[in-house]
């Protein structure tokens, strides 16, 4: 009986140590898990750290060769990578002005005319390239004009470099016309008629109030406070009186792609706006020119500077239809014919205007040639556009540095900058006050007018293109003291770019983000919530 008692309760330990076996193995597989799920939530549980460095170990080992392989790749024999670009660009520039004194021989050594535009344009690339990289969290980047400005400043004012790189007056004086050019060409090719006829009135009202308001309060103030003439007045009233489209646009499509004032339009509307805004500036500063550049009675002056808009509207509508249709659309390599010849042609018409007595005819007559040549073109006019943008990639760099380089320390009085930035500072806040005036019926609450006042601030493009047109043209006469006018223009135009574009791009930044509504999806909500399931 004994043994059978035995038995039987062995039998009955039998399932009870394999069921205790096998919940200690599941407590196990449970602590495994977990000690998983720990390391995949970031926990520190124990038993996780074995994982947790092997995981640190793969990490780091890729990491470390991804390193020694860039190293041997940059300084491997021959070269690749970076240093092989490094090396690669210094000796084709080095290669271009060895070819060009080979050339020119004394032109291009220190002191020559060549070696002068050389340095100026690399240094003003240089100095675009360093602002550019000044980027400043939940704002637009500094325009790069700014830094290609004060790269010319910088070297006009420089002793030992002022006295190494010279250029002629001659020779600033016809590249800047050829960036005007370009200038010129891209503000006609970039008229949307479209978008005129949509916006409407208070497109108009935008491009047209505060520009001749501006123009008009500069004129008073130049011949009250600087003792301008009334037609020198209103040459600087006109240049002070556009909006730069190289400093508004990238800021407002940065806007425009964060959602920012889309609803109202308020990017779209600043845009279209500008190119209408930087033609009535050109215009009335070409009408003036040719007024303050003629001899006569008053009456002779006005009705030559109403001649000199006839002829070159005339002129370029006669060469807008002609572009139309030569080349004709069947030709080969027809976008670059088309550029060739717009190009050519307004090269052509502001040089030879000058020559011919009438300055302020070669602007109208390019603006009227690309305009329409862009409203034959069609949906071609775009491959066009981005031709014109790569010459004006080139000439940008040369037009800005000039333009510093124009202006001398040394022959500046403190009394003239002075009353140039007093001048400048009221003609700003009275076209602020008119821009918000102009916007008050247009549908926008009161954060919006606020910002589109200030985003009609900055001053850049247009002020480089023609500051210094005038002044060119005083030399051209040889009168003293209207080139002294010529450089009071040129000093304020200096002034009002490098003033107000930075602080207007910095606005612009600070107050689209504040002040503008941001469009609202109805279906965001949706896509998120489904996100969040596709991850569960």
């Amino acid at each position: 009986m004994e043994d059978e008692n035995k038995a039987i309760e062995h039998e009955d330990l039998e399932p009870t140590g394999v069921n205790h076996m096998a919940s200690m193995y599941q407590e196990t597989q449970e602590e495994t898990v977990t000690n998983l799920r720990g390391i995949n939530g970031k926990e520190p549980i124990e038993g996780s750290s074995i994982v947790n460095t092997s995981e640190r170990s793969l990490q780091e080992t890729p990491t470390e060769s991804n390193h020694l392989q860039r190293l041997k790749q940059t300084f491997a024999c021959p070269p690749h990578g970076l240093l092989d670009r490094v090396i690669t660009n210094v000796t084709m520039v080095v290669l271009l002005w060895a070819v060009v004194w080979s050339i020119t021989g004394s032109e291009c050594l220190p002191g020559g005319n060549l070696f002068g535009i050389i340095i100026l344009f690399i240094c003003a690339i240089i100095g675009g390239k360093i602002m550019g990289l000044i980027k400043l969290p939940t704002l637009p980047p500094l325009p790069p004009l700014l830094g290609m400005l004060l790269a010319g400043f910088l070297i006009r004012n420089i002793p030992v470099i002022s006295e190494n790189v010279q250029i002629r007056h001659r020779w600033s004086s016809a590249l800047r016309s050829l960036a005007l050019s370009v200038i010129l060409v891209r503000a006609g090719l970039g008229l949307d008629s479209k978008a005129l006829k949509k916006l409407k009135g208070v497109c108009v009202r935008l491009s047209m109030g505060p520009c001749l308001v501006e123009a008009c309060t500069s004129a008073l103030l130049a011949h009250f406070l600087m003792g301008l003439p009334w037609q020198w007045a209103f040459i600087l009233g006109f240049v002070l009186g556009a909006v730069s489209p190289a400093v508004v646009v990238p800021s407002m499509l940065l806007l425009q792609e964060q959602g920012y004032g889309v609803e109202k339009g308020v990017p779209t509307l600043l845009m279209a706006a500008g190119s209408f805004d930087d033609i009535l500036a050109i215009t009335g500063f070409n009408t003036c020119l040719g007024v303050a550049f003629s001899t006569g009675s008053t009456v002779f002056n006005v009705f030559r500077g109403v001649l000199e808009v006839v002829i070159g509207v005339a002129t370029g509508t006669l060469l807008g239809f002609f572009v139309q249709y030569f080349p004709s659309s069947d030709q080969d390599k027809l976008v670059w014919k088309r550029a060739f010849l717009v190009l050519g042609l307004s090269v052509f018409a502001v040089f030879s205007s000058v020559h011919f007595g009438f300055p302020g005819s070669g602007g109208l007559c390019t603006l009227v040639l690309a305009f329409l040549a862009g409203l034959g073109w069609a949906s071609q006019k775009a491959e066009v556009e981005k031709i014109i943008s790569v010459a004006w990639d080139i000439f940008q760099p040369l037009l800005f540095g000039l333009i510093g380089a124009e202006v001398s320390i040394a022959s500046l009085r403190p009394e003239t900058v002075g009353l140039c930035v007093a001048t400048l500072g009221i003609a700003v806040l009275i076209r602020i006050l008119t821009t918000f005036l102009m916007v008050c019926f247009a549908g926008f609450n009161i954060k919006e007018k606020i910002f589109i006042s200030f985003a009609w601030l900055p001053k850049a493009t247009v002020q480089a293109a023609i500051g210094s047109v005038a002044l060119d043209t005083a030399r051209s006469h040889g009168d003293i003291q209207l080139e002294e006018y010529g450089m009071d223009v040129l000093t304020v135009a200096f002034l009002a770019i490098l003033i107000t574009a930075p602080i207007g791009s910095l606005l612009i930044g600070l107050l689209g983000f504040r002040l503008l509504q941001k469009a609202e999806y109805p279906n965001k909500d949706e896509e998120v919530q489904g996100e969040i399931s596709v991850r569960l």
